[in-house]
């Protein structure tokens, strides 16, 4: 399933602008940081982040089915580098469109880890309280999003504290 959306999203790569790419030309980190890039809906100081390398797209981008329609969407994290960690979350789909489209955006996270359930996607960002240590939170916030079809959007379905 992975190879099935990884081929043309390398081929779409490969033709893209110079601008927003990396020294990782023809990669699916390349072609998203890309994509994030030119996004009318990506926040200025994530833009600015990549076009200055202060930020990036992280190497492990997650392959899976949220929207139902049969071809897997990416999950894309972009990451500071630093202690801050994942600081937004895309989701890019090609459901109901002929080009990729972000049907998920969160830019203003901290520390932020995805795993996917099924057709969820859960969002986890920390939870701090006196004495943690940045690295180990007692808590984190766990969002669950699925798809609406409605809307062609992931919808937030619950949230919920965990640990702690």
């Amino acid at each position: 399933m992975r190879l099935r959306l990884a081929v043309p999203l390398l081929a779409a790569c490969w033709a893209a602008p110079a601008y927003g790419q990396t020294a990782t030309t023809g990669t699916p980190q390349s072609l998203f940081t890309h994509q994030i890039a030119v996004d009318k809906g990506t926040a200025p100081d994530i833009r600015s982040g990549l076009r200055d390398r202060r930020v990036f797209v992280d190497e492990e981008i997650t392959f899976a089915d949220l929207t139902g329609d049969g071809r897997n969407d990416a999950i894309i994290r972009v990451d500071d580098g630093g202690a801050a960690g994942a600081i937004a979350v895309y989701v890019y789909s090609t459901d109901g469109a002929k080009k990729l489209h972000a049907i998920y955006r969160n830019q203003r996270l901290y520390r932020a880890t995805v795993a996917v359930q099924g057709a969820a996607l859960l969002l986890s960002t920390p939870r701090y309280s006196a004495g943690d240590e940045i690295c180990c939170a007692a808590q984190s916030l766990q969002r669950t999003l699925t798809w609406s079809a409605r809307t062609r959007r992931l919808v937030l379905r619950s949230t919920r504290r965990v640990g702690g």
